[in-house]
């Protein structure tokens, strides 16, 4: 269903479980920064009404997501850590180029944004799944239901906006592109690396 073309090693989870407050602090973070980015499109794309209404839906949903991965790490005794740099998403930055027409540069804020969506759903598929964890497997299996909508929601939003096929082509060439990024990840404490 999410498209990806390289699934992660399922021996992701090993590291996971010996690192469970460092990979609560990452979700966090992602978390914070899901809302940053719907807080940008809002701002950055306002003629966009139907695009601003998701966006703020969205906004309410992460933060929440957030405030929740941040209350787990309350009750194990421990406080939020510092944000670290996603090695993933400085990766899948890369590939489109900058610059461009404004329909252009919300087309392709949205793919990256669907496909970034696409993966925390895999993993978070992957925790709720493997996990020895039963309640944090739980809660990840919740989460994973929300992960998959959003993906959808700005994979449909981009071919909305742009033209389908193009973008379509797009979204395969990234989809491609995420492959390869994936062969180097997988081997840390974080939602994406």
């Amino acid at each position: 269903m999410l498209g990806l073309k390289l699934p992660t090693d399922p021996r992701w989870v090993n590291i996971v479980e010996k690192n469970i407050e460092d990979i609560l602090t990452d979700h966090a973070f992602c978390e914070q920064k899901a809302t940053s980015t719907a807080i940008s499109l809002i701002v950055g794309f306002p003629e966009y009404t139907e695009l601003v209404k998701e966006m703020v839906a969205l906004v309410k949903e992460e933060i929440s997501h957030f405030k929740m991965v941040h209350d787990k790490i309350l009750e194990r005794g421990w406080t939020l850590g510092r944000d670290r740099k996603d090695d993933y998403v400085i990766e899948l930055m890369k590939f489109f180029p900058k610059g461009g027409s404004r329909t252009t540069q919300l087309v392709h804020r949205l793919l990256y944004a669907a496909l970034i969506e696409a993966r925390s759903c895999e993993r978070f598929r992957l925790l709720s799944e493997e996990l020895e964890d039963k309640e944090l497997a739980e809660f990840y299996r919740k989460l994973m239901v929300s992960e998959a909508n959003h993906y959808t929601m700005f994979l449909g939003f981009a071919r909305q906006y742009g033209d389908r096929q193009e973008v379509d082509k797009k979204w395969q060439d990234l989809l491609d592109f995420e492959a390869q990024i994936m062969k180097d990840l997988g081997k840390k404490e974080t939602i994406h690396g």
